[in-house]
């Protein structure tokens, strides 16, 4: 039997031990990383006595809770201690049954329904570097070899928030408004002072040029994000930087880049030979969502 637990009703302890004992175990689904990037604006359904459990991440738009994931958090889905497919199908029923949905991700290791949208994403598991390095592909070995002068001007150095927040600020792409970027920071900030995340800068020059932001828990170190300046973008910096954290990590922990499904992109990423672990998601217009909220309304669904 599912149930629909709110964030005050959640047994930490028992969600804790289902996330660190099931087969999908992610990093994203831990209590610290939503409650970073969700601001506790999340709950839970979970069946039986916790033998699994599936975080719910949420917005609040005119007073109706609307499914959202939170800045930054890729997957979610169902946390098990045998992925079942039959089990995930109930969870998925639930789920669309009784919630208004604008984008929610399960996870890589979810069995879903034939059909069901996917998205990429990419992840090297642990081994030995020599043996990840062995697998890169040519391109990426030379990107690797720097010029010596560029050898000479250079160093990596692993930097602090306040250090590198003007750069990403500066450097940072992609988002629609100022509001975007203020919620980022906010998130690198907070991860940044529980210890979670780490930035890893390349000077050249003495100045900043490329910085990468990685999170770590759950034996995984996660690629948050990468940021580079245009005018320096032959120097392959980002290029090192990855290559500086996967060979400092990768015996112990994989390395997730965190997204592959903008072409240039997924490119970029698969000049480390990861493996494509794609994932299912959910994803609803404002016009289909307005037309769910009507039948949910309905039922008396909607709170």
């Amino acid at each position: 039997m599912i149930r629909r637990l709110k964030y005050n009703e959640i047994d930490f302890e028992k969600y804790t031990q289902c996330l660190e004992n099931s087969e999908q175990r992610k990093y994203s689904a831990t209590r610290d990383f939503l409650d970073i990037t969700a601001k506790e604006q999340w709950e839970i359904l979970v069946y039986k006595d916790y033998e699994a459990v599936m975080p719910i991440p949420f917005v609040r738009k005119y007073g109706v809770k609307i499914v959202h994931n939170p800045k930054l958090c890729q997957q979610l889905g169902v946390f098990s201690k045998k992925d079942d497919l039959e089990l995930n199908k109930q969870f998925l029923n639930y789920l669309e049954n009784n919630y208004l949905i604008r984008i929610y991700s399960f996870n890589d290791g979810n069995k879903l329904k034939e059909g069901f949208r996917t998205k990429k994403n990419f992840l090297i598991y642990p081994e030995p570097y020599e043996k990840v390095f062995a697998r890169y592909s040519p391109k990426r070995k030379r990107k690797l070899r720097l010029d010596q002068e560029v050898l000479d001007h250079s160093e990596i150095k692993e930097v602090s928030f306040q250090e590198v927040k003007p750069f990403i600020e500066a450097n940072i792409i992609g988002l629609g408004k100022e509001t975007d970027l203020s919620s980022f920071l906010e998130i690198f900030q907070t991860s940044y002072r529980k210890n979670y995340l780490k930035f890893l800068a390349f000077f050249y020059h003495g100045k900043i040029i490329n910085v990468i932001a990685t999170y770590s828990d759950c034996a995984t170190v996660a690629l948050l994000g990468t940021f580079s300046d245009k005018e320096y973008v032959k120097l392959s910096g980002a290029s090192v930087l990855i290559d500086t954290k996967i060979k400092e990590t990768i015996e112990t922990n994989s390395f997730d880049f965190e997204g592959g499904d903008i072409p240039n992109i997924e490119e970029f990423f698969r000049g480390f030979r990861p493996e494509l672990k794609p994932y299912g998601i959910i994803e609803s217009s404002k016009k289909e969502l307005f037309k769910k909220f009507g039948v949910l309304l309905a039922k008396g669904k909607v709170f």
